[in-house]
């Protein structure tokens, strides 16, 4: 006899960055416009929120690796037109990226990071690196 109240074994509890996620058919056609109509290199592991905003300026600028999360209303960007510059911005594998945090135009974010809702990523991140804050600073643990 099984016991109903036991945990899936498929789903991971603790960190809710670790939680599985399921993509919803938008955001698989939101996947393939993104990689074959504006050529963004996107993983194919990579978690996007449909209301995350990717940046469709410089396009091409794009790089998202394997096992990213980038959350509800977060936003990459490859531009600022105040300056006029279009930079490439490389957001490192199994990065999380939290609810309306942004990623200012060429920042390289190291594998394994962990970008704290609301953050504005100004300088670029080592591996493992976890901020917070406008602009964003190391946690203290």
């Amino acid at each position: 006899m099984t016991n109903d109240l036991s945990p899936d074994p498929k789903t991971i509890t603790g960190d809710i960055a670790s939680v599985k996620r399921h993509r919803s058919l938008g955001q698989l056609l939101d996947r393939l416009v993104r990689k074959y109509v504006w050529g963004m290199e996107i993983h194919k592991s990579a978690w996007i929120a449909s209301s995350a905003y990717i940046d469709r300026t410089w396009p091409r600028g794009i790089r998202i690796g394997e096992d990213c999360v980038v959350d509800e209303e977060a936003s990459i960007l490859t531009h600022d037109m105040t300056r006029g510059v279009y930079l490439d911005t490389h957001i490192g594998r199994g990065t999380k990226i939290g609810a309306r945090a942004i990623i200012m135009p060429g920042i390289t974010i190291g594998e394994g990071c962990k970008i704290e809702p609301g953050s504005v990523v100004i300088r670029d991140l080592e591996a493992g690196a976890h901020v917070r804050g406008n602009p964003a600073k190391p946690v203290e643990v």
